[in-house]
């Protein structure tokens, strides 16, 4: 009998948590309003890294006129199929890491990162695939938790990155800051906006949150 290919990203505990815990945010914390944040006038071809369970593809505008949706996770990859077929936009699921995506270069009119940079092991070599799929101009829209902004937190999270964190979650980093790499890839910021997830209450090590979007520069 033929076996699988090993898949890149192998979590399926992890998974099967995430899973149930993005829906029950999505519904109580905010997070489904942010996405159409993030999403909104997107248009044409668009990429999406590490979809997830494909929570985003609800709230893809209609102009959008395909998404190609990569996971490397299969657990998660066969629910964001199940999603896929829910969606008002053409969405295709496919395999893959964000270090090597399977499209070819400058194919996309906007890409989307939303919650995965954090998780992603050569996030530079990711930030560069991105800059080499997306067409001259084009807008990467981003959705990310970051460095906590005081040094007591900071101090937590790269301890926690360390050590059980990324173990734990799935290979979530809590201290990689996103603006700076996205910067340092050769996109340029034009919007961002920073808050606290959840905004009131205690703080965790992944409540620091950014959205915006950044161009590609030649």
């Amino acid at each position: 009998m033929p076996r699988h290919p090993r898949d890149p990203v192998h979590h399926p505990l992890f998974a099967r948590f995430y899973a149930r815990f993005s829906v029950a945010a999505d519904a109580r914390a905010g997070v489904a309003a942010l996405r159409t944040e993030l999403l909104h006038g997107v248009s044409g071809r668009v990429i999406e890294i590490g979809a997830g369970n494909g929570l985003n593809f609800a709230h893809y505008p209609r102009a959008v006129s395909e998404v190609v949706a990569v996971e490397p996770e299969r657990t998660l990859r066969r629910l964001a199929a199940s999603a896929a077929l829910r969606a008002e936009v053409p969405v295709d699921v496919v395999p893959g890491a964000a270090e090597a995506l399977p499209v070819k270069s400058e194919a996309f009119d906007a890409a989307v990162a939303s919650l995965v940079l954090c998780t992603v092991r050569d996030l530079p070599r990711s930030l560069a695939e991105l800059h080499r799929v997306l067409r001259p101009g084009a807008e990467l829209r981003f959705f990310e938790h970051g460095r906590a902004p005081g040094p007591g937190m900071a101090a937590v999270q790269r301890a926690l990155d360390r050590t059980v964190w990324p173990r734990l979650f799935g290979g979530c980093h809590t201290a990689r800051d996103p603006l700076a790499s996205i910067e340092a890839a050769g996109f340029r910021i034009v919007s961002q906006r920073s808050f606290r997830l959840p905004e009131r209450g205690p703080a965790f090590p992944t409540s620091y949150c950014v959205i915006g979007a950044a161009r590609r520069m030649d």
